[in-house]
């Protein structure tokens, strides 16, 4: 199959895609959006909101309409690495034989993330960017696709470890969920308190989402997109000679490299999805705000002033 028609044919699967996710969660379409875009992309994300906004029910769901593996891992401050790895025990032959923990499936849920200490936190960080884990000195590779789906509660902070910034670099996407309009809520009443539950078809398979991931990655940018990129990525640093006084004036550090990098793959993969054989400008900003949102730090002037991240960031257009 030739790459337009390959292209061609993820449109449709993606919009079918859409639609039995649809079965399942009402509304919250810009939230879905982000997560299927960091999956083509071959990304992790952060889903940021209140309890009961269904962010476990979301990240299930999508599982089940791509026909991936599923796991959920509930961060709990006494939680070890070991409890996410898995460990060795000694078998009926007195011999080691590795245990694999939750960590080995195609999705986790990693819900609550900043409940769990440094330590644990940290034990995601090599599977994240590796895609393979280390234990007791031996590696074990992770299967493919691979994604961390991470939530985290923005009202409780006492008892909770911030995530690092290191951690943070390695999400994709930050993606807030707010509450549902009335109309939203209504449906969601509906459909939750009836007798009838809707059954969610699988309509990809790993190795076709992989394949997918690679057709995305070999979409060609024109060189002004990737400038725009790597511009609008260097504006949000207050030390740059282009960095716009709201910027100089309201952020303590800006984004890096790696967010440039994101950029761009979720540039071509908002293209892919839509059924263009390039990305623009308006693919770049479409997503400019889900990838920078947590990499930016402003400063108290900021919060004091009730400054948001997006509002910075759309000011950079």
């Amino acid at each position: 199959m030739s790459d337009v028609a390959a292209i061609e044919q993820l449109v449709t699967k993606y919009n079918a895609l859409r639609q039995e996710i649809k079965k399942v969660i009402v509304g919250q379409d810009d939230v879905v959006e982000q997560v299927l875009l960091s999956i083509f992309s071959g990304g992790h994300a952060l889903l940021i909101g209140v309890p009961g906004l269904a962010k476990t029910l979301l990240v299930h769901t999508v599982a089940e309409a791509l026909g991936l593996q599923f796991k959920r891992i509930q961060f709990t401050p006494d939680l070890m690495p070991s409890d996410i790895l898995g460990s060795e025990i000694l078998d009926q032959n007195r011999e080691f034989k590795f245990i694999k923990g939750p960590i080995f499936s195609n999705i986790i849920l990693a819900d609550e993330i900043n409940r769990t200490p440094p330590k644990t936190q940290a034990a995601l960080l090599e599977a994240m960017q590796e895609r393979v884990v280390t234990v007791a000195g031996h590696r074990y590779t992770l299967d493919s696709p691979y994604f961390v789906l991470a939530t985290q509660n923005p009202i409780e902070q006492e008892g909770t470890y911030p995530l690092p910034e290191a951690q943070l670099d390695r999400f994709m996407f930050a993606i807030n969920l707010e509450y549902p309009s009335f109309s939203e809520e209504v449906e969601v009443v509906k459909t939750t308190t009836g007798g009838e539950s809707q059954s969610v078809n699988a309509l990809f398979s790993g190795d076709e989402i992989l394949g997918y991931q690679k057709l995305i990655r070999k979409i060609p940018v024109a060189d002004n997109v990737i400038e725009y990129a790597v511009t609008l990525v260097g504006k949000t640093r207050p030390k740059s000679q282009a960095a716009p006084e709201i910027v100089k004036n309201y952020i303590d550090w800006g984004a890096g490299p790696r967010a440039s990098q994101n950029l761009i793959l979720g540039a071509k993969a908002n293209a892919a999805l839509n059924g263009k054989f390039s990305p623009d400008i308006e693919d770049v900003q479409k997503v400019a705000i889900g990838i920078l949102r947590h990499r930016l730090i402003k400063n108290y002037k900021a919060e004091a002033e009730g400054l948001t991240i997006e509002q910075i960031v759309t000011s950079l257009y």
